[in-house]
Parts: C-alpha cells; sequence; structure tokens
C-alpha cells in the first residue's frame, strides 16, 4: 500500500477520530478528521482524499444524508461506519454508494484491512487485470477502473466496478451468490446476500437495464445472476 494515502475521516467521537488519526499513521495513512458533516464535506471538496471513513450517526445531517452529497460529485471510496447489527443501514448505504462497512466497536486492525482491499479495488494497488475488456457497447478499463457504455461515462463505485468486472468476465455463465462472494473476495459481502442484491440493483440502474427484459444481467431465480450483454472482447 502506498504511503501518505489521504483518509478524511467524519465521525463526531473525538476521542475515537484521535486514536485512529495516530493508529492509520503507522500504515502510511495521513489522517485529516472532522467531527461534524459541514466541515467534513468542505475539507473533502478543498482537498479530496483518497478514502472517507464515514459514521452512520452525525449531528445535524447523518451520515447516509451525507454518503449522498458525496456521491453526487464523487467516486471517492467510502466506508461507513454503522451500529452493530444494523442491517437496514447497511442496506441502504450501499444503494446511496458506499463502497464497505464496519460495525462499531470494531478493531483498528481490522478497519485497516478493509481500506486496503477497498483501495486496492479502486486501483491504488497492484492489479493483474489492467487490460481492457468490451461486451458490445459496454467497456470497461480495469487500469484505470473506468467503464463506459455506448461513449458514456458510467459513474461506478469500486464495489460496482468489482462486481461488474466478475460478471463480464464470466459473461454466460449462472453464477450464484456464493460464486460471486468467492470471486469478488475484495469485497466485504459477510455472507450478507442482500447486500449483493443492492449491488445488483445499483448496476441495472445505471446501465438502464431492465430486469424483465435486461439486456445486460439477468435473474436466474433460485440461483443467482448471470451477465447476457454483447460478446467480451479484449483491448
Amino acid at each position: 500500500m502506498p504511503t501518505h494515502t489521504r483518509v478524511l475521516i467524519i465521525d463526531d467521537d473525538e476521542r475515537l477520530n484521535a486514536l485512529l488519526t495516530e493508529y492509520l499513521g503507522r500504515f502510511g495513512f495521513a489522517v485529516r478528521a472532522a467531527t461534524h458533516p459541514t466541515p467534513g464535506l468542505r475539507a473533502l471538496k478543498a482537498d479530496p482524499p483518497d478514502l472517507v471513513i464515514l459514521d452512520v450517526m452525525l449531528p445535524d445531517m447523518d451520515g447516509l444524508a451525507v454518503c449522498r452529497k458525496i456521491r453526487e460529485t464523487s467516486r471517492v471510496p467510502i466506508i461507513m461506519l454503522t451500529a452493530r447489527g444494523d442491517v437496514p443501514d447497511r442496506i441502504v448505504g450501499l444503494e446511496l454508494g458506499a463502497d464497505d462497512y464496519l460495525a462499531k466497536p470494531f478493531e483498528p486492525r481490522e478497519l485497516v484491512a478493509r481500506m486496503q482491499a477497498v483501495l486496492r479495488r479502486g486501483g491504488n494497488g497492484v492489479d493483474h487485470a489492467t487490460d481492457v475488456l468490451r461486451a458490445g457497447q459496454l467497456e470497461l478499463d480495469f487500469a484505470t477502473r473506468s467503464a463506459q457504455l455506448n461513449g458514456r461515462s458510467l459513474s461506478l463505485t469500486t464495489a460496482e466496478f468489482e462486481l461488474l468486472g466478475f460478471l463480464v468476465r464470466n459473461r454466460g455463465r449462472v453464477l450464484s451468490r456464493e460464486r460471486i462472494i468467492e470471486g469478488t473476495h475484495g469485497i466485504n459481502w459477510e455472507a450478507f446476500d442482500r447486500s449483493i442484491d443492492v449491488l445488483i440493483s445499483r448496476l441495472r440502474q445505471k446501465l438502464g437495464d431492465d430486469a424483465k427484459q435486461p439486456a445486460f444481467i439477468r435473474t436466474v431465480r433460485g440461483v443467482g445472476y448471470s451477465f447476457v450483454g454483447g460478446e467480451n472482447t479484449r483491448g
């Protein structure tokens, strides 16, 4: 992991922010912390970080609303901190574009592992897939982690890109949720099948795909999903 990766923490727990700033610094992360959404969003705009750690419970504006505002202008990876076992917040966070989530209380080393995984998916680490993959009018560039459809750029989060790339590489195969979890090991699914469905729904929306008459992602009832788009070619 490169040193001096910039991290922005938005959490109203000053003690936790201080602990994480010191701890993450040992792993080469340069950390800024904000205890309120407004200065946090201001800091993100003034000096865009490489990753955001965002608490759900914030004063005046909750973390879900902050996540929504970030996604209006940025694809920066977001890890959300949620109350333990609070599944609805996790679902909504994924729907809004969060890349991962971690329940409080947590071990700082686990957070570092999650951060490193998200950054690798975002292209800040070594990735063996550095080619361009095309499926009809859909183009995925694994070097820049970017996607285009009919020449139009798709604004995908790192988790969305990772999942779409896996589906395209396995075009025509019916993939169970278990196989998707195995094949996208960088994503923290926590055996939470609903999160797969959420990401699939988001991908369909961004691809302009109709679940009933799919041009890209077909649901195989009781089994999983299959990518049915144009024939795969490499650039």
